[in-house]
């Protein structure tokens, strides 16, 4: 007994069991003998969960205002994957000053996607206890999930000062550094997590995706299937592996789209897909439309998204009722813009997939619409359920989901040529004209004079994500900036905010002939100063095979030429249907080395340059990418198409 009561506390305090625990054993109270309750205790040690879950049941309905008896309850059921939230609950209930019990039913909250109440308990834990190592990791974890990213690294570095050698809390400060876009930070912190357990599923996850915000694409690869090889079926890896396949140059599409009908095959057992809708089959009926997102916020999906919504509304609203399910656990200003365009709004951020297919159903929409695909905060899995008669992707993520529920593909016919069509699970529908419509920016800059007018050097530059920079498009840059003399490269991505990442990057052109001087590398800006800061760049240069669209659309509306490489896919190919739709089909390459000709020849002739950067936005404002009225007739044409064929069948 000595032994055991000098070993760790079974609660995770981090406290030996006769510092902790062992004295709410010791303290008599109406309820169990101090016997009873020290069985539980080794029945935990033991890991009999079953037996455990049994006896403490037993004794929690002989005495039912015994906290510890349900908290053992709950503990048991947690450790056999069962439904523990009613007896944490009531645990919490009855101990309302146990650390341990308010923690535990924290982890239930959170089990439920209660993220907010699960906060508040493992704060409330972390009060009672301040040393509460595993409470300071939990609170870390859900403040990552809620996305307040620097107050989950606080907590996750106090767990592992109670506790340096906590696997659990290395993971998480890793993955929330890496969101941050500190990836030289995380990547070591994941390591040392995988050094203390070399099958932790997450953070192989965790550390392949920070090596991906590093620009090495194979590693990240090689880390996701790592994952994958410990748990087959882990969504959350092969999601991921899927989205990182896209960076990488090179990649055959028969490998893309084996890794997407791999996910869809996971998806599809874990389903009980419906195979009868009560829908009412009339094609010119007024039909219910829902989207599912969790990009109804500030990000890139809802730029192109809100003009869309509203026009559909107001031109469309006769024909179209729009429902809008909302899959991020947390809402900002602009989420609140976008809910007033929607008949109705879900926040189906705590509901399972079986829960939110139940719910599409039950809300008797006619055609569901995915909008972010392999992307973060993706409910595409739920597709599989076939809640709705006629699915579809759109928007949100450029190549196939895999998911053979999901009926049809929205594209356009510039992007998506028929020749690509095979590399899709999905039927392919196409706008007349362009798939995609921007929404003007909220905070606008005028465009400013070419820089080069100035002193004669042409800048370039890239505002994409660093994940696109790839090693070979970062060569194919420095070719330009040696055949085009004394030119510049401006790089702003979240990533250089970091001066390592900064030298990782000088060094890169330094090797290939390129002084940093010539460089001009930044992290991220405030919002108004982001387009502001194209009145510095001549020519933006398009990243490949994972090109920008909204860093496009925003440098074509500053008056910035961009230059793009024409790939052969539906992602490859933004740039070709972007730029045809400005008149600017002389910026698209075919080829590296064409790309490279075109880069000096236009940035040879700064009258040019000029001239385009005098017309471009109006010339942008009056092609379809900013025509809403146009698009959202399209829009209601293409579902009418599809629903009509539904309605035949």
């Amino acid at each position: 007994m000595k032994d055991a009561r000098n070993a760790p506390c079974p609660c995770g305090s981090g406290r030996k069991y006769k510092q902790c625990c062992a004295l709410k054993v010791a303290q008599p109270a109406a309820g169990p003998s101090a016997g009873a309750q020290q069985n539980l205790v080794d029945l935990f040690r033991a890991e009999r969960f079953a037996e455990l879950e049994r006896q403490a049941m037993a004794l929690a309905k002989r005495w039912p205002g015994h906290g510890p008896s349900w908290n053992f309850v709950g503990v048991a059921q947690l450790a056999q994957r069962k439904d523990a939230f009613e007896a944490l609950e009531r645990a919490a209930t009855l101990l309302p000053n146990d650390p341990t019990a308010q923690n535990n039913f924290g982890n239930a909250l959170k089990e439920k996607k209660r993220l907010d109440e699960a906060a508040g308990r493992f704060a409330r834990a972390i009060a009672l206890r301040p040393d509460h190592a595993r409470a300071h990791l939990n609170l870390g974890a859900v403040l990552k999930d809620m996305g307040r990213l620097e107050e989950s690294i606080v907590h996750s570095r106090r767990a592992l000062a109670l506790n340096p050698d906590y696997p659990e809390a290395m993971c998480n400060l890793g993955i929330a550094l890496s969101l941050l876009g500190r990836p030289l930070e995380a990547a070591p912190v994941l390591r040392q997590a995988l050094a203390r357990r070399a099958k932790f599923v997450e953070a192989h996850i965790g550390l392949g995706m920070t090596l991906c915000g590093l620009g090495d694409l194979q590693g990240a690869e090689d880390e996701l299937r790592r994952a994958l090889a410990i748990d087959p079926d882990s969504l959350d890896a092969q999601t991921i592996l899927i989205f990182a396949l896209n960076y990488q140059p090179g990649k055959p599409h028969e490998l893309l789209l084996d890794e997407a009908r791999r996910f869809g095959a996971v998806v599809a057992r874990q389903a009980k897909p419906f195979e009868q809708w009560p829908n009412v089959r009339d094609p010119e009926r007024r039909l219910r439309v829902g989207f599912v997102s969790g990009d109804f916020c500030q990000h890139p999906v809802a730029q192109f998204l809100e003009h869309v919504l509203e026009a559909l509304k107001n031109d469309q609203g006769h024909r179209l009722e729009l429902v809008a399910y909302h899959a991020r656990p947390y809402s900002d200003a602009f989420t609140e813009r976008l809910r007033s365009h929607f008949s109705e709004w879900r926040d189906v951020a705590e509901q399972e997939d079986e829960a939110l297919a139940e719910q599409v159903r039950a809300d008797g929409i006619d055609i569901l619409i995915d909008l972010s695909g392999h992307t973060s905060h993706s409910r595409v899995a739920m597709f599989a359920w076939k809640p709705a008669p006629v699915q579809m992707t759109w928007l949100g993520y450029l190549a196939t989901t895999g998911v053979s529920a999901i009926d049809y593909l929205l594209a356009d016919p510039l992007v998506l040529p028929e020749a690509l069509e095979g590399a899709f699970t999905e039927r392919i529908v196409r706008m007349p004209k362009s798939y995609l419509c921007f929404t003007p920016p909220e905070h606008d800059a005028p465009v400013a004079a070419l820089p080069a007018m100035a002193d004669g050097v042409v800048t370039f530059g890239s505002f994409n994500n660093f994940n696109k920079l790839n090693e070979v498009v970062l060569d194919l840059w420095a070719r330009i900036l040696r055949e085009v003399p004394a030119s510049r490269l401006l790089i702003k991505t979240r990533q250089l905010a970091d001066p390592k990442m900064q030298e990782r990057v000088a060094g890169f052109f330094a090797e290939r002939g390129v002084s940093a001087d010539r460089l001009r590398l930044f992290g991220h800006v405030s919002p108004e100063a982001h387009l502001a800061m194209y009145g510095q760049v001549d020519i933006a240069l398009d990243p490949f095979p994972y090109p920008g669209i909204t860093t496009t659309v925003e440098a074509l509306w500053m008056g910035v030429p961009v230059l793009s490489l024409a790939g052969d896919s539906f992602m490859g190919r933004q740039g070709v249907g972007l730029l045809t739709h400005v008149g600017l089909e002389d910026w698209i390459a075919v080829d590296a080395g064409d790309y490279l000709d075109r880069a000096v020849r236009h940035a040879a002739d700064l009258e040019a340059l000029g001239r385009i950067r005098s017309e471009l936005r109006a010339g942008l404002q009056a092609s379809p990418v900013f025509d809403r009225k146009g698009f959202a007739v399209d829009f209601e044409a293409v579902l009418r198409q599809v629903w009509t064929e539904w309605c035949g069948r």
